[in-house]
């Protein structure tokens, strides 16, 4: 017999019903003539109790077996429990240990465990009331990316892992070679990268973006979503080595449109998670942070402000309170600037757009003023920026003027050039970095803490 879902049975299943649970031993309780069983398959938070009778076949075998991690099989009936809190539970008629947990070294016995040594085993971690809500968000959340732009009639493109570009000139990239490193370490020289795999010198994408670009000038409408790297030393609860990244690109859409599909994309995604996992969400609220349910109840029931940068920065000026960063027309904002705009001022998220030309990258569309281009951040209250994005230069003449003002070399982008020779329309996108998407969304406190498998500075294990 197949296995049932525990989801399911907890939802829809039936007292009468006969039916076979697979998962793994959460706890167990040995009582006089019988021993409860909460046993877990990953496919919801709560576990279904397994009530086994002495009549079992082996059942002093069996019961001390029963130890918390080990995976087994049972088979028996639905019964209505009496137990509060439970509709139903399985009356066991058979139970099968198909992979035993040594009670003595079981690193995940039923107390709390810091969220730094679960890290620590993190092929273990998983199976914790916290990381399995976190998987399942996580994935009802990448479900709704993909549902929100298919439903739009957008294309999933595939952008490279491995480039030459540097994308924004950031300079933090890890670099991919097949040169041989032990003679490199004995060479004086520097590695001569013409004689590399690729003949040139090679990276980790940062952002499919630029990528985006030509198969939005090509089929109008595309979204990317994978993984991106950034070599950046950095050892805070804010940054990962390897991330996620959702890129968006419109062919014939300006800013307006931009900031319109970035609103309506974020009210998705979390309507999606609220609907498929309220349970989850609900723990989060009580265990992780009591704002969670909040937040969200404030994305899906507000219309974003939209104020520019210089209107911003003038209400920061104005604030009865002080700030660590000095607040100018020119600075980039920073996560107290943006937090106090989202939380304190508008109290609900927000689109700030014009930037300074000087503080955004090359290819945001330069403004009629000549001081400003056409750049938005969503900023949202528990966060801060959440997604940033612009109209990308559709201008041949004024594309090269920026590159030159970033000195960043023409050859290295002849054919970012070229689409704007050849059938150039005004375009723009956003990009989300899809773990502050899960953090936000759970209100967990690192981001570590919502990938299967972080890696950071010193850390790629597993």
């Amino acid at each position: 017999m197949a296995s049932a879902r525990i989801v399911d049975l907890l939802s829809q299943g039936q007292p009468g019903q006969t039916v076979v649970v697979r998962g793994w031993i959460r706890t167990a309780r040995q009582l006089k003539e019988f021993t409860f069983v909460e046993v877990n398959d990953g496919s919801c938070l709560k576990g279904i109790q397994v009530v086994l009778g002495q009549e079992l076949a082996d059942y002093e075998m069996l019961a001390k077996q029963l130890d918390t991690g080990a995976a087994i099989a049972v088979e028996g009936q639905l019964v209505a429990s009496p137990a509060k809190g439970q509709r139903v539970e399985l009356q066991a008629a058979s139970v099968e240990i198909v992979g035993g947990a040594d009670p003595e070294q079981y690193p995940l016995q039923k107390k709390r465990h810091s969220f730094e040594f679960l890290r620590t085993i993190a092929h273990l971690r998983p199976r914790t009331n916290s990381l399995g809500a976190v998987m399942r968000v996580r994935n009802a959340a990448a479900t709704a990316i993909h549902d929100f732009f298919q439903e739009r009639g957008f294309l999933w493109v595939h952008t490279p892992i491995i480039t030459a570009s540097d994308c924004e000139g950031a300079g933090e990239l890890f670099t991919v070679t097949n040169l041989d490193l032990d003679k490199l370490g004995q060479s004086q020289q520097a590695p001569d990268f013409e004689q590399d795999f690729f003949g040139k010198r090679a990276y980790l994408t940062v952002s499919g973006q630029l990528e985006a670009e030509i198969m939005a000038l090509a089929f109008s409408n595309v979204y990317t979503f994978g993984p991106t790297f950034r070599a950046e030393n950095s050892n805070t609860s804010r940054h990962l080595a390897e991330f996620w990244m959702v890129e968006p690109e419109m062919a014939f859409c300006d800013l307006g449109g931009d900031m319109d599909l970035a609103e309506a994309f974020l009210k998705f995604v979390f309507q999606r998670v609220s609907d498929r996992c309220s349970e989850d969400l609900e723990f989060f609220n009580q265990r992780i942070d009591s704002e969670v349910l909040n937040r969200a109840e404030t994305i899906l029931n507000n219309d974003f402000e939209r104020v520019s940068y210089t209107d911003a920065i003038a209400l920061l000026e104005k604030a009865d309170r002080s700030f660590d960063y000095p607040v100018a027309w020119g600075i980039d904002l920073q996560s107290e600037h943006e937090r106090y705009l989202a939380e304190e001022y508008f109290r609900k998220p927000l689109i700030v757009y014009d930037y300074p030309r000087e503080i955004k990258a090359f290819y945001m569309r330069l403004n009629d003023d000549q001081k400003t281009v056409a750049a938005m951040d969503v900023l949202a209250p528990g966060i801060g920026e959440i997604i940033g994005g612009s109209q990308r230069e559709e201008r041949l003449d004024v594309l090269k003027q920026r590159l030159a003002e970033a000195n960043l070399p023409e050859e290295n982008y002849w054919w970012y050039l070229d689409l704007r020779r050849y059938g150039s329309v005004p375009h723009a996108g956003f990009g989300l970095g899809f773990e502050r998407l899960v953090q936000f969304i759970t209100g967990m406190g690192n981001i570590r803490d919502v990938i299967p498998f972080p890696r950071t500075p010193q850390n790629a294990e597993f």
